[in-house]
């Protein structure tokens, strides 16, 4: 059966719409990331603009997170990812335009940052709800794994297409994003219909506060997201890659691509040796030693002045980061009934998130106060610093060893 289940998955004509939707929904997300941060430098010069489009994308996070979850278990999943790709389309479709133009201001990119937070924010929590509805789930361990492949591939190859395609212009970058968002949402509504009943519930602030309820009531998991969460914030120096790649490593556009896609092929790597060799022991020392070496990587980047060498940085960077995302969805698939799959998913979605929009607010505020290079080491170190906090926080999860274990005391 083990040797069968991947031909299976591979046949398996919903699947694999979901799959290659996934592809493309994440491939036109870091083409435009790309495009909107080069773009935005290029017309202000100021690093803490680059900081304002993460915060200004986060904020949909905050203010519909108890909205998003509730939106993905009452309604039909399908058509809720359909019309997230949509407007995620029209967002690329008007940069496409205004870039033809020469029509791109600051306030625009501002305001199109916000709705394509918008859009994500109710697009992440759907998706996630949605693939045990597609598969058996005999097969729904690989499918997990199979869709953060696509998930990663796509963040490898996107990034650097989109430089290289910024080089003749940027809309020759939000033209094709189009493109990618509309086959993604043809996908999307070509999948299956729905099996288990839809929650007919009126959107109650108990109901939507569940998802948080859940999460709290599991101390284990509270300590894993949350130490992802500020170990990302503080460590996370995604947003100032236009100002390393431009006036530090001396590159451009593509060096550019090349940098945001260094953290995936390490996450890359790392997912396939986890599937083929699995963390099955030391569970809370690996995890928390995962977490440092993202930290102490992150300083070696802040510090490095060689294009090269920051690449092969950022790739151990992804690969421990990695490390603690397999921990963290463990927790969450295993233990959420599919009735609120979605509001949980949407409170994971706001750490993730967090850790990474809210993330690089923080770096491009401390690249204006500080400068660039001793925000992104005082970041590491900080990273360092949450890292041995939490150990004394939670030292249950710091001293678990087995990934079992876990999952048996959530269960209790």
């Amino acid at each position: 059966m083990p040797s069968q289940a991947p031909l299976l998955l591979r046949h398996h004509r919903p699947f694999l719409a979901f799959w290659l939707a996934r592809v493309f929904t994440a491939s036109g997300f870091q083409m435009l990331t790309v495009a909107i941060g080069w773009n935005l430098y290029q017309l202000t010069g100021n690093v803490l603009d680059l900081g304002l489009v993460g915060l200004v994308e986060f904020a949909p996070r905050v203010l519909f997170m108890l909205h998003t979850g509730h939106v993905a278990d009452r309604y039909d999943r399908r058509k809720v990812a359909a019309i997230c790709q949509s407007l995620q389309a029209l967002i690329a479709l008007s940069l496409a335009i205004g870039s033809a133009t020469d029509h791109v201001t600051r306030e625009m990119i501002f305001i199109l940052a916000f709705l394509l937070g918008a859009a994500r924010s109710f697009e992440m929590p759907t998706t996630q709800a949605l693939l045990p509805s597609i598969v058996p789930s005999t097969l729904f361990p690989r499918a997990v794994a199979a869709a953060q492949s696509a998930q990663q591939s796509a963040t490898i190859v996107a990034p650097a297409l989109g430089g290289l395609l910024y080089a003749f212009g940027s809309v020759w970058v939000y033209g094709p994003t189009v493109i990618l968002y509309i086959i993604a949402c043809g996908l999307m509504l070509n999948l299956p219909a729905r099996q288990t009943p839809l929650n007919k519930g009126k959107a109650t602030m108990d109901s939507l506060l569940a998802g948080i309820r859940f999460i709290r009531s599991r101390p284990d998991i509270l300590g894993a997201i949350s130490l992802d969460l500020f170990a990302v914030l503080l460590g996370g120096a995604t947003a100032l890659l236009p100002v390393f790649a431009k006036d530090i490593l001396l590159t451009g556009p593509w060096g550019l691509g090349l940098l945001r896609s260094a953290p995936a092929v390490g996450a890359l790597l790392m997912s396939l040796y986890l599937a083929r060799f699995a963390v099955e022991r030391k569970v809370g020392r690996v995890m928390f030693t995962a977490v440092g070496i993202f930290g102490v990587a992150t300083i070696a980047f802040g510090l490095s002045t060689s294009f090269w060498f920051s690449l092969a940085v950022l790739v151990v960077l992804g690969a421990a980061d990695m490390i603690s995302m397999v921990i963290r969805a463990s927790f969450v698939q295993l233990e959420t009934p599919d009735e609120m799959r979605g509001r949980v998913s949407a409170v994971n979605g706001l750490f993730i998130g967090a850790s990474n929009q809210l993330g690089e607010f923080e770096s491009g505020l401390t690249a204006h106060w500080f400068g660039t290079v001793p925000a992104v080491v005082m970041g590491g170190i900080g990273t360092l610093v949450v890292t041995g906090t939490w150990i004394k926080l939670f030292p249950t999860l710091a001293n678990r060893d087995r990934m079992s274990e876990l999952v048996e005391e959530a269960k209790v």
